[in-house]
């Protein structure tokens, strides 16, 4: 197929070695090698040709880049209810936590409550990476405009085995704290998530730029030990 020999064309071997150790769910054999902002060009190249959809089809693929490839053309689709069908038929062959976070259809911010019931499937699947897509997207959408408080409560509920969701989670607590900081304090304050969550919330939230040194300070004293 024509992408996947323009995608070894674009082969970089030690962006290729550096990137298989960050993610240990991924056979380093099904690794190209092929950076970021050159996936996303492609994107754009072949958003709007035949063989695009085609692509999108053909599932599952082989590499790890074909599978972030697919994930920035079904970003570039417009119409709602046929980016949700690519999202849906996407989710199960999504092996690691970087292709999971790079997928994010620009369309669905124009569907809030429709998008609203998709994530709670979603999180409720107990599929490690579709649950951390749902979370993905309940952080991105749903913290701004449209929050709710109750929306918390759908990411506080989850109990997971998976370093996968529970990172995902807590990341989305740090993003809580930074965008909403008196909604989402109370669920550290009663140790509403799991030890390892909660402080890992706490690790990232201290990181973060956007949340002030007097909050940090109230957020340290919250660590479990």
């Amino acid at each position: 197929m024509e992408i996947l020999k323009t995608l070894f064309a674009l082969q970089d071997l030690k962006y290729r070695d550096f990137q298989a150790k960050l993610m240990p769910t991924v056979d380093p054999e099904t690794v190209i090698g092929v950076r970021t902002p050159e996936l996303r060009r492609l994107a754009k190249e072949y958003a709007k040709t035949p063989e695009s959809r085609e692509f999108l089809k053909l599932l599952p693929h082989r590499y790890y880049e074909e599978n972030n490839l697919h994930g920035f053309l079904l970003e570039t689709v417009k119409d709602y209810g046929q980016a949700m069908e690519y999202v849906e038929n996407f989710l199960p062959y999504i092996n690691n936590w970087a292709t999971c976070d790079m997928v994010c259809p620009k369309v669905f911010g124009k569907h809030l409550p429709e998008l609203l019931e998709k994530i709670r499937v979603w999180i409720a699947s107990g599929e490690t990476y579709t649950v951390r897509f749902g979370l993905g997207m309940l952080m991105r959408f749903y913290l701004d405009e449209a929050f709710r408080p109750e929306y918390l409560e759908l990411a506080a509920s989850l109990r997971s085995e998976e370093y996968y969701v529970n990172m995902m989670t807590a990341w989305y607590f740090a993003t809580a704290l930074a965008k909403q900081y008196g909604a989402a304090l109370p669920y550290l304050q009663e140790r509403r998530l799991d030890p390892w969550t909660h402080n890992k919330t706490i690790q990232k939230a201290l990181e973060s730029r956007r949340i002030s040194e007097e909050q940090k300070t109230c957020l340290r004293a919250l660590r479990i030990k």
